[in-house]
């Protein structure tokens, strides 16, 4: 039986785990399913499960994966990474991309962070086409008015025969 699901309820599970994963310090894997990744897994809605599975520190790419009922129904690839010459800012521009990702913003289905974030001389800006069932993405996070760091987020709704 194929799994059924409300796109309000997948959203709302995605931005969930999110929030308990990487935005809030949840704990990696120790026997990563692909060695060499860094893997957080939020599974404490079962059957609804969640996995961010990604490698690289001041570059990096990653996916997330929503399964339910044991089946990839959703899917997020993104991409970037620090500014060359900025990854000395590396540890601080993480700490705040963190901080972003934790935010909601009133009638955004973001999939990342918020519109916007002001926090002293750090800014987070994110803008999204699409929704749950199909978007694309793009955040950038400035220091003083100079980009230090960037990301590119694909995905969507996952359909099989």
């Amino acid at each position: 039986m194929k799994p059924k699901f409300i796109p309000q309820e997948l959203f709302d599970f995605i931005d969930r785990a999110g929030k308990a994963t990487y935005a809030g310090g949840g704990k990696y894997e120790q026997n990563p399913e692909r060695p060499g990744f860094f893997e957080l897994v939020y599974d404490k809605e079962l059957p609804w499960y969640y996995r961010d599975s990604y490698a690289g520190h001041s570059r990096s790419g990653g996916q997330e994966v929503v399964r339910l009922n044991d089946e990839p129904i959703w899917w997020s690839g993104y991409g970037g990474g620090m500014v060359e010459g900025k990854e000395n800012m590396s540890d601080q521009t993480f700490d705040f991309l963190k901080k972003a990702l934790s935010q909601d913003e009133e009638g955004f289905g973001s999939l990342r962070g918020p519109h916007e974030l002001t926090d002293g001389d750090w800014k987070y800006t994110y803008t999204q086409d699409g929704d749950i069932t199909d978007f694309y993405g793009y955040e950038e996070i400035s220091y003083k008015g100079e980009r230090v760091f960037w990301h590119r987020a694909v995905g969507g709704i996952l359909k099989h025969k």
